[in-house]
């Protein structure tokens, strides 16, 4: 088991402390007074972010799903062909300096569009106040993954305005927030901790199942791991895997199923869930079954994604890895 000491010695610069402040951290960016922005008459968002800032755009796609938005998420260099003026973009970069998301900026701000751009300070802000295109200015806390509820409540609030999610659902969405704490933050280092039992169950090379709408967390789950574990893990879409990826369980391997699973799920998607759990104790190969609470899509979403990061940072704390430096990242930066 982990004891407080532990956690603190491993995890030198405190990566648990801002993580303990999620909930809280989301209730007062979404009751900050940020400057409101007047977008109408669009009916196509762009999302373009990297690494945590683009799971942003994930999340934002997954509340969206059931609009008429065409919402797209870019993790690159391009903007898509599809951009109008009847098109928004968001770019998302926390520290304000990410190559990719600057490029797609400099992209928009050619074309007919509309424009918003969130940073902490960095060559975003300065190149929004050159060309006078929409700026709101986010603290960073920790870093940026750790920065998540931070980024995705202040959006929210800006952003909700003009779109059509629900602000109860929202404030839910947070009150939920703050009774997952309870159970998987620092304050509970017990084997009743579940973030902290999934932890220590993996211990080989996670492939993390997902259903449609619910692969916003499965790309957080595995960056998380990568980021803060520094393991690696695999995505699969349920549905797709059921063509292809399954054939690979023919043999033996290092690889741990994780299934992360909506209580709503469509229909034909549940019966799959359990074709799939029938076929692995076939194969007497060990899963975890993760499932969502009830509630609305954000709070699926944000819940989820607060347990298995948490999960993340346990699995760090295990392995005796710091979680928070990631050198790797920083060595590809300096190359460009």
């Amino acid at each position: 088991m982990i004891d407080y000491s532990i956690l603190k010695k491993i995890d030198t610069k405190k990566m648990y402390e801002t993580y303990d402040r999620w909930p809280q951290i989301a209730r007062e960016q979404f009751e900050e007074n940020f400057n409101e922005v007047d977008f109408t008459k669009f009916n196509h968002i762009v999302f373009a972010g990297m690494g945590g800032s683009g799971a942003i755009g994930d999340v934002f796609a997954a509340i969206l799903s059931k609009t008429n938005i065409h919402v797209e998420v870019i993790k690159g260099y391009l903007l898509p062909k599809t951009v109008s003026e009847k098109t928004i973009v968001v770019t998302i970069s926390v520290s304000g300096n990410t190559e990719e998301t600057l490029n797609v900026l400099h992209q928009a701000s050619l074309l007919n569009c509309k424009i918003i751009a969130f940073s902490d300070n960095g060559k975003m802000k300065k190149y929004c106040l050159e060309n006078k295109i929409e700026h709101r200015q986010i603290k960073m806390e920790h870093s940026p993954r750790a920065s998540f509820p931070t980024f995705l409540f202040a959006i929210l609030k800006i952003l909700q305005p003009f779109l059509p999610i629900d602000k109860k659902d929202i404030i839910n969405s947070i009150t939920t927030l703050e009774k997952q704490k309870e159970k998987i933050s620092s304050v509970n280092l017990s084997e009743n901790n579940p973030a902290l039992d999934l932890a220590k169950w993996i211990n080989e090379i996670p492939i993390i199942y997902y259903p449609w709408g619910l692969q916003s967390v499965a790309i957080r789950f595995k960056n998380s791991l990568q980021e803060n574990a520094k393991i690696h893990a695999i995505t699969e879409d349920v549905i797709e895997s059921c063509h292809n990826g399954i054939v690979s369980w023919d043999k033996s391997s290092n690889i741990q199923p994780i299934l992360i699973q909506g209580v709503d799920d469509y229909i034909k998607t549940k019966e799959r869930w359990e074709i799939l759990k029938e076929f692995f104790e076939m194969k007497n190969v060990s899963y975890r079954e993760i499932h969502s609470i009830n509630g609305n899509i954000l709070s699926k979403v944000i819940n989820l994604i607060y347990f298995l990061d948490y999960t993340s940072i346990y699995k760090s704390i295990l392995s005796n890895v710091d979680p928070t430096p990631v050198e790797p990242i920083e060595f590809i930066k300096n190359k460009l």
